[in-house]
């Protein structure tokens, strides 16, 4: 009779105990939710996302760039002041994207210095009706996709690590394809 009951009770603790066990995870996600921690920040990416500003081929530039830039990533700055600066930090971001930096290409809008290695350059042929009146402009940076669209805007003075980590993310969740990198298929 004593063997039974102490099987009974040791029964009804792996059973309390496996209750416990199973519900903790709920327990730990409700407090994480309710008192935020552990949560990730609410934002996705540093810049802002999808900026309400045409494809590059829309842009009145010159000379008209769009068809150069074709299939990069592209990160277009507007270099009218403290162009040496910023020509300079840009230089740096794109050579710090190591392996990845043949996928991303250099558009400098403005500014009269020759181009860095690796960089396009254009000006303004007229104010872009897409331009806020009255928004400083100068120092301004812009991702575009390969197809051409703004993808991510950056508002002037921006700290370069936080457009690198976007970027880092948009090119390792968009892949180069194997014959996009100069790779031959298999078969082939």
């Amino acid at each position: 009779m004593m063997t039974s009951v102490h099987a009974a009770r040791h029964g009804r603790l792996k059973l309390s105990a496996l209750l416990l066990f199973l519900s903790l995870p709920v327990l730990v996600a409700t407090v994480m939710a309710l008192g935020r921690v552990g949560i990730p920040e609410a934002h996705t990416a540093h810049g802002e996302l999808a900026p309400g500003v045409p494809a590059l081929t829309e842009w009145p530039l010159t000379p008209a760039v769009a068809r150069e830039l074709s299939g990069d990533w592209v990160l277009a700055f507007d270099c009218t002041a403290r162009c040496d600066a910023l020509r300079d930090q840009w230089w740096r971001l794109h050579r710090a994207l190591g392996s990845d930096a043949p996928r991303v290409s250099r558009l400098r809008l403005g500014g009269g210095a020759p181009a860095l290695p690796g960089a396009v350059v254009a000006r303004w042929a007229g104010r872009p009706a897409w331009r806020e009146p009255g928004r400083r402009e100068a120092g301004r940076l812009w991702v575009i996709d390969p197809q051409g669209r703004v993808v991510l805007g950056y508002a002037p003075g921006v700290d370069p690590y936080a457009v690198k980590e976007d970027l880092g993310r948009l090119l390792r969740m968009n892949p180069e394809a194997p014959w996009q990198a100069g790779q031959e298929l298999a078969g082939h």
